[in-house]
């Protein structure tokens, strides 16, 4: 029943205009903050902890504007899904940035890694449009829905492998063929998968796999993040790439390198970063635990 519930839901996402989509997901992302203490303190813990300079007043604000714009970029994806490359290309705006995209990797490979910052759904389809992409997938868990999001998150041209030591292999080939490898970058990666590294000043439990996949042969870098415009009007791509502190054979200073950028992104726009996902919860032994609830 919840599968078939949630499939009727993603049914009508899919079919509402983009502009009246993003209105309807702005909403219930308002109404989850007032109804969910649980991410409503999550969101706050997390601003308070990488923007301490900032006022209460301005973290709420950006909290509850963060949760809205995450709630937007659930509801969207399901319209995004159902479009050509061709409706994806005219809803990109131009900037500048996009020349980085195109110049990254010299016979094409390169590691494009987008955080959970403005659309991530758009950022997979819309860089499958460019390149030929192999990009990491983290099956739901719903598992009745992983056939149709596979699917439509490959529409555009993306090959999805899985977070297994087969999915690894496909992106080191994929690389090797001169393609380009996509990468979710400030997710908390499994097991001994990481290493700490800072993030807004906090040790944040970071991946070492693309550090140790573009150390290999060099590979460039990008990080990107596609900035939801208001009012269904699209999306602009800002980018920066990493330096080459990102092949560095300490894996704690690749991480790092890889966290400033992250950070560098997310200041640009923090009330489109996800904020409610507990980024801080794994910490070093002896650390307090920031998301503890107070005695």
């Amino acid at each position: 029943m919840a599968a078939l519930l949630a499939r009727l839901l993603l049914r009508l996402f899919g079919l509402l205009p983009l502009r009246i989509n993003q209105a309807v997901g702005g909403a219930l992302g308002a109404s989850i903050w007032l109804l969910s203490p649980k991410l409503r303190r999550i969101t706050l813990t997390n601003l308070a902890l990488c923007f301490p300079e900032s006022d209460p007043a301005w973290r709420r604000r950006t909290g509850r504007r963060s949760l809205i714009e995450s709630t937007r970029a659930l509801t969207e994806a399901p319209w995004l899904w159902r479009q050509t490359p061709e409706t994806l290309r005219g809803l990109l705006h131009p900037s500048d940035d996009l020349k980085l995209l195109h110049s990254a990797g010299q016979h094409g490979e390169a590691i494009l890694a987008t955080p959970h910052l403005g659309s991530w759904e758009f950022a997979g389809l819309y860089l499958a449009t460019l390149r030929p992409t192999t990009a990491l997938y983290r099956p739901p868990r719903m598992q009745a829905l992983d056939g149709l999001i596979r699917a439509a998150r490959a529409h555009t041209g993306s090959r999805l492998v899985p977070t297994t030591p087969t999915g690894l292999r496909a992106l080191r080939q994929a690389l090797a063929r001169g393609e380009a490898v996509g990468l979710l970058p400030d997710q908390t990666p499994k097991g001994g998968g990481g290493v700490f590294a800072p993030f807004f000043g906090h040790p944040a439990y970071t991946m070492r796999l693309l550090s140790t996949l573009a150390r290999r042969a060099c590979t460039p870098v990008v990080l990107a993040y596609f900035e939801r415009l208001p009012r269904g009007q699209g999306f602009r791509l800002h980018s920066t790439a990493a330096t080459d502190a990102i092949y560095n054979a300490d894996t704690a200073r690749a991480a790092a390198e890889l966290n400033r950028c992250v950070e560098s992104l997310v200041r640009q726009c923090p009330e489109q970063y996800l904020w409610s996902y507990r980024r801080f919860n794994r910490y070093p032994p002896g650390a307090p635990d920031p998301y503890a609830t107070p005695n």
